[in-house]
């Protein structure tokens, strides 16, 4: 069986896309405290949030942003300070509607903030500038979407099972206030990667 050069380059690139977005991060942070909370299902809507976002993010960086955010240190150091202080504002967030409650159930995580969060997220430029191809084409667009979706409902699944082995010892907020932490420690580390950009 023949196979075209498109074929071909498709498999590492899915590769290459998979292995990055199954790795912990803000998002998927997000989608697991989702799923550990409200369930699998209702987790699902967060989905196209998630794909929009990179969609916008990558292609903003790939045909418009990309040659001065290469060009210029400092403006990746200033990118990386916005995604740093909107983690931040998310960690608190999450932690003050953990502690409201803890009588009740927590507010579900909505599409508006896994949207900030993905078009922030670093993750877009290794995939603007590392990963796809230049120019992109549409079979590179479709894998990327398909794999997004199943990288996503993973997380999903992963919160949900976590909260059910756990039992009650894993409530919705202790849920909350890990993902707060964790999205604190991500914030942390882009605010330092950030400053040691600048000093260098």
């Amino acid at each position: 069986m023949l196979y075209s050069p498109l074929m071909t380059d498709l498999v590492p690139f899915a590769l290459a896309v998979l292995a990055l977005l199954a790795t912990p991060g803000p998002t998927n942070t997000l989608i697991a405290a989702s799923g550990a909370s409200v369930g699998f299902r209702r987790s699902l809507r967060l989905v196209p949030a998630e794909l929009s976002a990179y969609a916008l993010s990558i292609g903003l960086l790939t045909t418009t942003l990309g040659p001065a955010v290469a060009a210029e240190p400092t403006l990746q150091s200033a990118l990386r300070i916005v995604a740093g202080a909107w983690l931040a504002w998310c960690a608190l967030r999450l932690w003050r509607e953990a502690g409201a409650s803890f009588d009740g159930t927590p507010k579900p995580i909505g599409p508006a903030r896994v949207f900030v969060t993905t078009l922030l997220n670093p993750k877009a430029l290794v995939f603007a500038f590392a990963v796809f191809p230049q120019p992109p084409q549409a079979a590179h667009a479709a894998v990327f979407a398909a794999l997004v979706g199943v990288v996503a409902c993973g997380w999903a699944l992963f919160g949900e099972a976590l909260a059910r082995t756990a039992g009650a010892r894993l409530t919705p907020a202790r849920i909350a206030r890990a993902s707060a932490l964790v999205l604190a420690l991500f914030a942390s580390l882009l605010a330092g990667s950030a400053m040691a950009a600048a000093l260098s």
